[in-house]
């Protein structure tokens, strides 16, 4: 586990896809918020989760951020995209609504850092999110991550197209924080 002060990252377990599925995909506005993906009908048990663990990749790093003061679940992290020729990936985090504004997010952002540089040896995160999920842009900043651009209207959300925020840190900006 990579642990910080109050959140920590670990691989995900069996025990944490009824909260997660429950908590951050059967909310359809929530999961159409976090994914690019198209929301579908999935039950939480027999494998179908987005939640279930699964073997390693060479392109993705999934975790379960864990609130180390009570040990429960808080959410997910990712690194995905992982380029190894290129040395990027794009992060993401994703709390548990009860969890959120408690400084979990802004250190899961934080760890994904320490993981994606020091022990991948990647050379550049980035991240996309709505341009109005303040929190989340509040935590990448906290980081050093810094905004490269715009893409208008170019996520598809619960029927609206939504703007996003790129972000962008590289290894060596990190480095020095």
């Amino acid at each position: 586990m990579i642990n910080g002060r109050l959140a920590g990252l670990r691989a995900r377990l069996p025990e944490d896809v009824p909260v997660l599925h429950a908590e951050l995909y059967d909310d359809v506005v929530t999961r159409s918020r976090a994914d690019s993906r198209p929301w579908s009908p999935r039950p939480a048990a027999g494998g179908l989760s987005p939640y279930e663990p699964t073997a390693p990749t060479e392109d993705a790093a999934v975790f379960t951020v864990v609130e180390l003061a009570s040990g429960e679940p808080a959410g997910e992290a990712l690194l995905w995209g992982i380029d190894t020729h290129n040395r990027c990936a794009h992060l993401g985090v994703s709390l548990r609504p009860g969890l959120r504004g408690r400084g979990l997010g802004r250190e899961a952002v934080q760890l994904l850092c320490r993981y994606g540089f020091t022990v991948r040896g990647l050379g550049r995160l980035q991240l996309e999110t709505l341009a109005d999920n303040t929190a989340m842009m509040r935590a990448a900043s906290a980081a050093g991550f810094v905004q490269e651009g715009l893409l208008r209207r170019s996520a598809w959300v619960y029927g609206a197209f939504e703007d996003e925020v790129v972000m962008g840190l590289l290894a060596d900006e990190w480095a020095l924080r």
